[in-house]
C-alpha cells in the first residue's frame, strides 16, 4: 500500500511539473520598441500563427509557433502602430491599424485620419491593402479593435478624437463602429458612446472599445471612461443600438493606471462571448484590471452576464495572492470549440520589487472557477526606457492556446509566445477521452 501511495505521489509530481513548465518562444527582439502585441491562429490551418509586435512588423509561423518569419506591412496611407489581427474560417488573415500619411506621427494633423485594413491569403507572408474607414478631417481615428461574426463579417470599433492628445477642454473623444463583409467596403460609421471623453489620453479620455458578436448575431461593445466600463448592444446585427451608455462595472483608477516600471499601464477591458455549443453558449464575459484596493495593488477582475448584459456577476479576482502586489495588462480568449476561458496577465505577486511574471488563468465552467499558472520561464524587470506597449494578447482555437507578451531585459524588448495545449491545463472529460480512443 505504501508503495502504491509513493508511486501515485511520484506520478503526481511528474504531471504537476510537466503542467507547470511551458516553453517560451522568442518571436523577435528589438532595441527599444516591441510593444502592443497581437496574435491569431488560422482556423483553416492551426499550424499557421500570425502575430504583430511593432509599428509595421508582422510575424508568421507555419509550424505551430516553433519558428517565425518576419515581414513588413506597407500602406499608401501610412502606418501608426496598434496592429490588430483576426482570421476567418477560410484562412484569410486581416490586419487593421491607424493611418499616418505624413509619416511624422502626431505632428501631422491628418496623421490618424483613417483605419486601414489589409488582407493576407497566404498565412501572413504577403499583404494587400484592401480598404479603409473613418476619414473625417480633421478628426483623428485611433485604437482599432476587431471581431467577426459567424459568416466572417468584420465588426470594427475605434476611438475618434477631435484631435489626439489635445488638452483643449472642448476636445472630445467618442467610440465608433463600422462593418464590412470582406474588409474592402465599410459601412458608414456609427457613434456608440453618448457621453464623450476628453482628448488628452488619460483616464478621462474614452478608452479602447472591444466588440464581440454572439452566435445569433447580437453585437456587444464595451469601453472604459471615467472609472467605469460602459456597454452598448444591438440585437439586429448593428442596425439599432441602445439610447444610453449602460455601466457594467467599476474600474477604479480608470483605464490608464500607474504601475511601477511603466510610464503608464493601459488597462483595456476585454469583452467576449461564448460561441461554443456548450450550455454557456451566448454568455458574455468581461475582464479588466483596476486599483480598487489601492494604487499599490492592481488586480485583474472577471465578470459574466447570462442575460445579454443586463446583469453581471460580482467581480472575481484572478490569482490567489492576498498581498498588495500588481497584476495588470490582462487579455482574454474564449475557445469557440469548448467555450473554455483563458486570461493572460502580468503578475508581481512573488516579488518585493518590479520583477514580473506572466500568468495564465483558465476556466472550464463559464468562469465559476479559475485556476492560474505561471507561463513565463523567468521574470523580467520592467523598464520605462523600452517601448513596452499597451497590452498583452491571447488566442484560443480548438484546444490550442497562444498567449503573447513583451518583456524587457537590459533596455531591450522581446516578443514572446508559448503554444499551450488544452490538456496541459484542463484534463479531458470522459466523453473527450472516449472520442480520442476511436
Amino acid at each position: 500500500m505504501i508503495k502504491k501511495f509513493a508511486l501515485a505521489g511520484f506520478l503526481y509530481l511528474i504531471i504537476f511539473s510537466a503542467q507547470a513548465q511551458f516553453k517560451n518562444i522568442k518571436i523577435d527582439e528589438a532595441g527599444n520598441r516591441m510593444g502592443e502585441p497581437y496574435i491569431t491562429v488560422n482556423p483553416d490551418d492551426p499550424k499557421n500563427l500570425v502575430a504583430s509586435g511593432a509599428d509595421d512588423t508582422i510575424f508568421y509561423s507555419t509550424d505551430g509557433g516553433a519558428t517565425w518569419e518576419k515581414t513588413k506591412l506597407t500602406s499608401s496611407l501610412g502606418i501608426y502602430g496598434g496592429l490588430v489581427l483576426i482570421a476567418d474560417s477560410k484562412g484569410t488573415i486581416y490586419c487593421l491599424h491607424s493611418s499616418n500619411p505624413g509619416g511624422e506621427g502626431l505632428s501631422n494633423e491628418k496623421a490618424l485620419d483613417q483605419i486601414v485594413c489589409h488582407a493576407s491569403s497566404d498565412g501572413g507572408k504577403t499583404w494587400e491593402e484592401v480598404g479603409s474607414v473613418g476619414y473625417n478631417p480633421p478628426k483623428d481615428q485611433a485604437r482599432p479593435f476587431v471581431t467577426m461574426d459567424a459568416k466572417g463579417g468584420l465588426y470594427l470599433t475605434w476611438t475618434q478624437f477631435d484631435k489626439y492628445k489635445s488638452t483643449d477642454a472642448t476636445c472630445q473623444s467618442t467610440v465608433l463602429i463600422s462593418t464590412s463583409s470582406n474588409g474592402k467596403k465599410w459601412s458608414k460609421p456609427v457613434v456608440l458612446s453618448q457621453t464623450p471623453g476628453n482628448c488628452n489620453d488619460t483616464g478621462t479620455t474614452t478608452g479602447v472599445a472591444t466588440p464581440t458578436v454572439a452566435p445569433d448575431g447580437k453585437v456587444y461593445v464595451t469601453w472604459p471612461l471615467q472609472n467605469k466600463i460602459f456597454l452598448d448592444r444591438s440585437f439586429d446585427g448593428g442596425g439599432v443600438w441602445l439610447m444610453n451608455d449602460v455601466p457594467t462595472a467599476d474600474q477604479t483608477g480608470g483605464w490608464s493606471l500607474k504601475v511601477p516600471g511603466y510610464s503608464h499601464s493601459n488597462e483595456v477591458p476585454m469583452l467576449m462571448v461564448d460561441k461554443s455549443k456548450s450550455t454557456y453558449r451566448g454568455c458574455l464575459y468581461l475582464v479588466w484590471a483596476d486599483q480598487r484596493n489601492g494604487e499599490n495593488d492592481t488586480n485583474v477582475w472577471f465578470s459574466r452576464s447570462y442575460n445579454y448584459g443586463d446583469n453581471w456577476s460580482s467581480p472575481v479576482k484572478m490569482g490567489s495572492d492576498s498581498t498588495a502586489k500588481h497584476q495588470f495588462m490582462s487579455k482574454m480568449a474564449v475557445d469557440p470549440l469548448t467555450g473554455y476561458i483563458y486570461i493572460v496577465y502580468y503578475d508581481r505577486s512573488a516579488y518585493e520589487d518590479n520583477q514580473t511574471d506572466v500568468y495564465l488563468a483558465y476556466s472550464a465552467d463559464s468562469g465559476a472557477n479559475f485556476k492560474s499558472v505561471k507561463i513565463s520561464e523567468s521574470p523580467f524587470v520592467a523598464e520605462d526606457v523600452a517601448g513596452f506597449g499597451d497590452y498583452t494578447n491571447i488566442s484560443a482555437q480548438n484546444g490550442i492556446i497562444t498567449p503573447i507578451w513583451v518583456r524587457t531585459d537590459n533596455g531591450k524588448t522581446s516578443l514572446l509566445t508559448s503554444v499551450i495545449k488544452q490538456e496541459e491545463l484542463i484534463p479531458p472529460t470522459p466523453t473527450e477521452k472516449g472520442k480520442k480512443k476511436k
